[in-house]
């Protein structure tokens, strides 16, 4: 009796295997298929009986032109107690407060709008210089240097000629005359204002009645001097810059946003610099401008923010960090975990009933903390899947491909979904293939033993040494399965003494793109033994990193590699 069930057994697993085999390479030589299929119904006719009825090799083979034979991505159905396995949650689409802080790297630097340039419009020679090093804070009037210049010295001299001949000019009884004489009084006076002499140095000058020798030249506005080019006794022209100065009350502060990040970002946001100067203080400042060019080094757009700095606390050329904060109110919005992005097409599975999930293309918008803003696709109430899309989408893809199996009626095989494993046997020996599983038995019974003692003897033996501390890892049952284990972990030093002061976290997850690792914390059971359960969703190698924290010491990661092997399937025991 056991004979005829472990026969039974075999000859269903075998099938299994070769069923999966197949979907795997139709799914992946699909277009090969096709052009198999146009060129064998040429001879279809040739492989024929003489009843006109298909051989049983070929089975039943349908013509491609009536079904449309290319996979697509179909709904999973997942058992509720496989959700379990695989560690399937779901949560339902809402409107959520999109909130989030973009970080940016900020240089402080002169507001460009206040920076001011003292030039000259005389040539001359410096004679006293009372602003004499950069840096130096001047107020708007305030004296810089006196200038020698003989050009400037003839035009005093004419302002003071004019004003003598409108005097002469005053008894006449021409007015044409006395209006001559106003006229040339007042050309040379905006000629004095054209060498930037003041009105209040030539009401001075016409007071005194002599040409001043020196001109004092004062400073335009109210700045730091961050540039200077005069020395006492230099000789200056009119092409030269004397001074530089910026008014440093507001300071511009550019911050660099990645591009991903542009739609978060508008003119008027506010935003926080924080610097490691002042650790206990933050400024205040909004976006005046975004430059309308990427840097195509580092893939950022630069930003410019306007800050008050009434207190100079904030100097040019000062890093810092940019905090903006991003309010897009409430919206619908879904996890960023639960989409699948292919790079052509997002994915989002829509739970419809307990097993059945429904992949469905949606349009999102910016991401904004961990949540997607949705355009389109999704309605407010349904329920989405948010963990363990990964291997769902991998179901939904080989349910895809088995039904079209199915289409083609490959082999006599029809297979309506992976899941629920219905097989038609059709024209299969299974004599034959029952007597091909039990050749040499007896042997492969001796080898499958001995591999089963190899795994119980690495799964018992998983210690490490790192930084002075023992670490022997052990699972329970022995022979990590499918589904949930206990994790055991035993720390001490290198004295044989347990370590239970510590805290440690059992990170787990399978070797392979697109998984992302589970932390859980293990407790402590005493004596330096530390416990916590991982649910391992499926069969195959996963790594098992055990992270180690102590005060005083750096942090400890070490990783375990563990098979996951597959128990009795339900419903295998009838068999």
């Amino acid at each position: 009796m056991m004979d005829t069930l472990t026969a039974s057994r075999r000859r269903w697993i075998l099938l299994g295997s070769v069923s999966v085999l197949l979907a795997t390479l139709v799914f992946v030589f699909k277009d090969s298929l096709w052009f198999a299929l146009q060129s064998m119904r040429g001879k279809t006719a040739q492989n024929t009986v003489s009843t006109g009825q298909p051989r049983p090799d070929m089975g039943a083979m349908a013509d491609p032109s009536s079904a449309d034979i290319k996979p697509s991505q179909v709904s999973a159905m997942v058992s509720p107690a496989r959700q379990q396995w695989i560690g399937l949650n779901t949560a339902v689409v809402d409107l959520h407060p999109l909130q989030t802080t973009i970080r940016a790297v900020g240089r402080v630097e002169y507001d460009e709008q206040r920076i001011t340039h003292v030039n000259l419009r005389m040539t001359g020679w410096v004679e006293d210089l009372f602003v004499d090093y950069t840096g130096q804070l001047v107020r708007k009037d305030q004296p810089l240097f006196t200038l020698y210049s003989q050009e400037l010295v003839a035009t005093q001299e004419e302002y003071l000629l004019a004003l003598r001949a409108e005097a002469d000019i005053q008894e006449s009884p021409l007015l044409e005359a006395r209006e001559q004489g106003r006229q040339m009084v007042e050309a040379a006076r905006d000629r004095l204002r054209l060498w930037t002499i003041t009105d209040k140095q030539i009401q001075e000058l016409a007071r005194r009645g002599t040409p001043q020798t020196y001109v004092t030249i004062y400073s335009p506005s109210t700045g730091f001097v961050v540039d200077k080019k005069v020395f006492k006794g230099m000789y200056v022209t009119p092409a030269m810059t004397a001074y530089t100065l910026a008014n440093l009350s507001t300071v511009w502060v550019h911050a660099e946003v990645f591009e991903y990040e542009m739609p978060l970002i508008q003119v008027g946001q506010s935003g926080t610099l924080t610097l490691d100067a002042y650790p206990d203080q933050s400024f205040q400042g909004d976006i005046t401008y975004i430059y309308p060019y990427l840097n195509p080094k580092t893939r950022t757009v630069k930003v410019r923010l306007v800050f008050p700095n009434p207190t100079f606390q904030l100097k040019p050329d000062m890093y810092g960090t940019v905090h903006l904060q991003v309010n897009r109110g409430r919206t619908l919005a879904v996890p960023e975990e639960a989409v699948l992005d292919s790079g052509t097409r997002k994915v989002v599975f829509v739970a419809q009933g307990e097993d059945m999930f429904e992949p469905r293309d949606v349009r999102l918008g910016p991401k904004v903390g961990s949540y997607y803003e949705v355009v389109s696709g999704l309605q407010q109430g349904e329920r989405i899947v948010t963990s363990g899309t990964f291997l769902l989408d991998s179901e939904s893809k080989l349910m895809a491909s088995t039904n079209m199996m199915g289409t083609l009626g490959m082999g006599g095989i029809k297979m309506e979904q992976a899941q629920m494993g219905t097989m038609d046997m059709g024209a299969m020996d299974m004599d034959s293939m029952d007597k091909n599983m039990n050749m040499d038995m007896n042997g492969k019974h001796r080898e499958e033993g001995k591999r089963s003692s190899a795994e119980r003897s690495v799964h018992m033996n998983l210690s490490r040494t790192s930084d002075g501390l023992i670490l022997s890892v052990s699972t329970e049952p022995p022979a990590p399965r499918v589904g949930d284990n206990l994790i055991r972990v035993q720390v001490g030093n290198e004295n044989g003494l347990p370590v239970a002061k510590g805290r440690l976290q059992l990170r787990y997850t399978m070797p392979m793109p697109g998984m992302n690792p589970t932390t859980v914390p293990m407790i402590a059971q005493g004596d330096g033994r530390y416990e916590a359960h991982a649910n391992l969703g499926m069969e195959g190698p996963w790594d098992l990193t055990i992270v180690i924290q102590r005060d005083g010491h750096p942090d400890i990661q070490e990783r375990f590699s563990v098979t996951a092997r597959a128990g009795e399937m339900p419903g295998m025991s009838g068999m």
